[in-house]
């Protein structure tokens, strides 16, 4: 089932960022989970991306747990059920679906463990302008190399979230996309934030005036927010190197506000 994140993907070597906190490591078809069995959910996902043999798969799989890890590890179903709360993909279904139709599918039904989600407000989730196209405007920017891309994702693992069904809900998630440019190595950091929309003292509800907002926000700010070493990508970090560092991050409207 599992071949994992490959740090050797884009052609220079690129490790998965480092958790503070302890985590078990899963690997799984082009992507790995590290994960926090503390808060049961991962500190960090990665995943590589082969754009030019990406495959438009059917949306196959269901969600289940991983079995390698302990159940209650796992924010596992209980914590979606009547609510308004999405399992939200970190590593994207459509992702790791590249190369033969066999491997595509096994890749993006591997998508579907729990140690794979994290909840999403439901208007956070269906909002796919930004967030969810994220990777899509990198692979078209990132032209060398035949468009490959190293992703890295996970909620902010905040001490102050609140608390909800034996979880803390995160309110805040993070991404760094990674590519070669002209045999270098580039990357643009993310960070989505949907304190607006959670309201666990309710019973978890989603105030009708909420809204999430998505940020381009430079990478070191990103790894001390979340705690994490992210290794040389802070150093290759185009918003930094445009020159917008070190103003504060930079809330995206439309995909045409990246500066890749």
């Amino acid at each position: 089932m599992s071949d994992g994140y490959d740090p050797d993907f884009l052609g220079i070597p690129l490790p998965l960022p480092v958790p503070v906190a302890p985590t078990t490591r899963l690997d799984y078809p082009r992507f790995s989970v590290l994960l926090d069995e503390a808060r049961r959910f991962a500190a960090v996902t990665g995943v590589v991306i082969d754009g030019a043999s990406l495959r438009e798969q059917p949306r196959t799989g269901e969600w289940r747990l991983d079995p390698r890890v302990a159940a209650d590890a796992q924010a596992g179903p209980e914590i979606y059920s009547r609510n308004d709360l999405d399992r939200g993909h970190l590593v994207r279904r459509r992702d790791p679906g590249w190369g033969s139709a066999d491997e595509a599918r096994d890749a993006t039904e591997a998508t579907f463990f729990y140690t794979n989600a994290a909840p999403q407000a439901a208007g956070f989730n269906q909002s796919k302008e930004l967030w969810l196209g994220l990777e899509d405007h990198v692979l078209s920017y990132a032209e060398t190399t035949d468009q490959r891309l190293a992703v890295f994702t996970a909620p902010v693992l905040g001490e102050t979230d609140p608390p909800y069904r034996g979880i803390r809900v995160p309110l805040r998630f993070w991404k760094i996309a990674a590519w070669r440019n002209r045999g270098s190595l580039a990357a643009a950091g993310f960070v989505l934030d949907q304190t607006e929309l959670v309201d666990t003292r309710r019973g978890l509800t989603v105030p009708p005036l909420g809204a999430f907002r998505t940020f381009q926000a430079p990478i070191a700010d990103i790894a001390a927010e979340a705690r994490i070493d992210v290794g040389p990508l802070a150093r290759v970090d185009t918003f930094v190197r445009r020159g917008l560092s070190p103003v504060a991050a930079r809330e995206l409207r439309s995909l045409d506000n990246i500066v890749l």
